[in-house]
Order: structure tokens, then C-alpha cells, then sequence
């Protein structure tokens, strides 16, 4: 059974920063992209960032760019995603994906994921 479970959200001040992991398990996760996802109250599952099989390949969406950093660690079946000068409008839940086809990449439709997480609550108070 695929199970993904994430961790390290919280309640940060503006500015301060936070580490999300995923732990994967229940299949080898090494040759499908993973991807965070986010979705603020009354708002659709936005697109944060992916990264490839390798971890070579990385995409996140413009509103993040040189904030968040996603990684990933195929011999733990673990990726992380390290958010720095965190705002008010990166509140929401966070959502962890993966998609079973292997060697794609780049991929930001979250309808094209096809396992996902819990997620875990992010809370940036301004």
C-alpha cells in the first residue's frame, strides 16, 4: 500500500522558515517525480514545485522562486521541501505527490499526480 506522510508545518511569523518532509513507502519511489502542493481555505490546489526521478530537475511556481527549495532522497524514499522568508500568502495545506510514470518530469497539473499525502498545515502569521 503507497502511503506518503508529511511533516514540519507549523505556525511561523513572516519571514522565518520552515522544512516539509515527505516519507514515501510501500513502493520504490525512485524513477517517478515527486511534487509540494498547496491549498489555501477557499482556494483550488495550487502548484508549488517538483522534482525529477534524480532530483536533477527541478520546477516551482514564480511566487516561490528563490524561497523554496525541493529535494529529494531516493535511498530514504524522502522528499523535503525548505521554505525560507516565508509570507502570509504561503499559508495553507501542504500536499505531497507522486506520479507513478516513470522518467517524466516538470509536471505541474496536480490531476496528472497519482498518489498524494495528508498534508500538513503551514500558518505564516505577518
Amino acid at each position: 500500500q503507497v502511503q506518503l506522510v508529511e511533516s514540519g508545518g507549523g505556525l511561523v511569523q513572516a519571514g522565518g522558515s520552515l522544512r516539509l518532509a515527505c516519507a514515501a513507502s510501500g513502493r520504490s519511489f525512485s524513477t517517478g517525480t515527486m511534487g509540494w502542493f498547496r491549498q489555501a481555505p477557499g482556494k483550488e490546489r495550487e502548484f508549488v514545485a517538483t522534482i525529477s526521478w534524480s532530483g536533477g530537475i527541478t520546477y516551482a511556481v514564480d511566487s516561490v522562486e528563490g524561497r523554496f527549495t525541493i529535494s529529494r532522497d531516493n535511498a530514504k524514499n524522502a522528499v523535503n521541501l525548505q521554505m525560507n522568508s516565508l509570507k502570509p500568502e504561503d499559508t495553507g495545506n501542504y500536499y505531497c505527490a507522486f506520479i507513478t510514470k516513470p522518467y517524466i518530469y516538470g509536471v505541474r497539473d496536480y490531476a496528472k499526480y497519482d498518489f498524494w499525502g495528508q498534508g500538513t498545515q503551514v500558518t505564516v502569521s505577518s
